[in-house]
């Protein structure tokens, strides 16, 4: 399966983003920390070649806290890239951000220092430039694409700061990554069919966190066999049913895909860079 989502509006935002990068002096680019990789969007590289930036891993506090160790050693050693985890609703975390950015501008003190935030939709860029200015100033929420509109702010000590709309890229490849990114919630529930999104995230559970389904669903005996098995079990405990007792596949995978994005199952990472280092090594 291969995910197309580009609306209308996410192609005047590449125009926007291309001009608007181009004026400023640095980029904090926004990832979600449970998907580092797949949460790039490779027209953020192309346009950020000559800037100052920092990948900013946000949602840390959703994330395999051990993986995500591991991903800020991926980006500085075998990146090159200077990488940052934080809470996006954690204002000392998210200056740590601004702060480096700032620190590698040469500047007249009397001239402003620009600094743009970009990323794909759902990654928490209005959340973390509310934090910074203080006050809710940037629409937030759990569905992608809520920013349509760059807004730019003002901030202390002479830095204006720049919130642009999330955008996607035409056709998302390899067909993991479009899973990845249907399962976070980056791409708008409209565009998905959540049994086939449902089965995706019940197999990498399964593979990397059967623990903590048992900790979650306290009516799993045992680890289920298949991702089958395990939204079967799901449905029937939660109600998930149709007439005769059959489950309702699309309710129980939608409610563990819910499940899922809040955190209620745990600290889950979609993704390590062993997977990386794996899918490059096949090319």
């Amino acid at each position: 399966m291969n995910i197309q989502w580009f609306p209308g509006h996410m192609l005047e935002t590449k125009k926007l983003l291309k001009n608007s990068i181009s004026k400023v002096d640095a980029v904090l680019e926004i990832l979600d920390a449970r998907l580092p990789v797949a949460s790039e969007n490779p027209l953020v590289n192309d346009l950020c070649k000559d800037k100052t930036r920092i990948k900013v891993l946000n949602k840390s506090d959703l994330a395999d806290p051990v993986t995500t160790q591991n991903w800020l050693s991926y980006f500085e050693h075998h990146r090159k890239l200077p990488a940052i985890a934080v809470c996006g609703s954690q204002k000392n975390q998210v200056e740590k951000a601004l702060q480096y950015c700032i620190s590698q501008v040469t500047r007249n003190r009397a001239r402003k220092v620009k600094v743009i935030v970009v990323g794909i939709p759902n990654t928490g860029k209005s959340t973390i430039l509310n934090t910074l200015v203080g006050k809710k100033i940037a629409k937030t929420g759990n569905v992608p694409a809520i920013t349509r509109q760059q807004q730019r702010t003002s901030l202390e000590n002479n830095i204006d700061i720049y919130d642009t709309p999330g955008i996607l890229w035409p056709i998302i490849e390899p067909q993991k990554r479009a899973f990845i990114l249907a399962a976070s919630g980056a791409i708008s529930d409209t565009a998905l069919d959540y049994s086939q999104i449902g089965f995706f995230v019940a197999d990498l559970l399964l593979e990397t966190y059967p623990n903590l389904l048992l900790e979650r669903y306290t009516f799993l005996h045992h680890i289920p066999k298949d991702a089958s098995d395990l939204i079967e079990k799901i449905g029937t405990a939660r109600g998930c049913l149709n007439k005769g007792g059959i489950v309702n596949y699309q309710k129980s995978a939608e409610l563990l895909i819910r499940d899922l994005r809040s955190g209620k199952i745990g600290k889950i990472s979609f993704e390590t860079p062993k997977d990386i280092e794996s899918a490059n090594e096949t090319i």
